[in-house]
């Protein structure tokens, strides 16, 4: 089921037949390294059972395979997920494979992801969170219009929070 799309790229829900792609973004490295930890196969298709039923019991949620167009190649996902700490608080986020690095695709997502997160929920403020050494992602959301309200803990991890209100 498409979720929604860019001009380059489709967002979708992510089915069964994902586990290679969902486990070569989660349990890469690189990739993951301000998100939480990689994942090996077996917990990877057990997040992606539990991701596919989180779409049921909360509409226009979660996390979502990012696609492509011109290529039909998986690129990463995007999320508009509660904030692990504060669960009424919603953020959006996005995660890339390395070969899809630099090319303007976590921007991309985050300008098309505003409008659609507020057209479908009622909250006023849409969140996201980085790691504070994640500079590229930060500039990502500055530049989207995000501004910055603060840290927060994660266990060790300091966390930078940012927010951008309803147009």
């Amino acid at each position: 089921m498409i979720i929604f799309e860019t001009p380059r790229l489709i967002i979708r829900q992510f089915t069964k037949n994902d586990l290679q792609h969902f486990f070569d973004l989660n349990g890469n490295e690189e990739v993951v390294r301000y998100i939480r930890p990689a994942v090996n196969r077996e917990e990877a298709e057990k997040s992606l059972l539990w991701n596919i039923a989180f779409y049921a019991s909360h509409p226009n949620l979660g996390r979502w395979a990012v696609i492509e167009k011109a290529t039909n190649a998986f690129a990463g996902s995007f999320a508009l997920i509660p904030i692990e700490q504060e669960k009424e608080k919603l953020q959006i986020g996005y995660a890339l494979l390395p070969q899809f690095w630099g090319m303007g695709y976590a921007s991309e997502l985050v300008h098309f992801g505003k409008p659609f997160f507020f057209e479908h929920h009622f909250q006023d403020i849409l969140y996201a969170v980085t790691e504070q050494p994640n500079l590229a992602s930060q500039q990502v959301l500055l530049k989207s219009g995000f501004t910055m309200v603060g840290n927060m803990m994660e266990g060790s991890k300091i966390l930078i929070r940012f927010k951008f209100h309803r147009p």
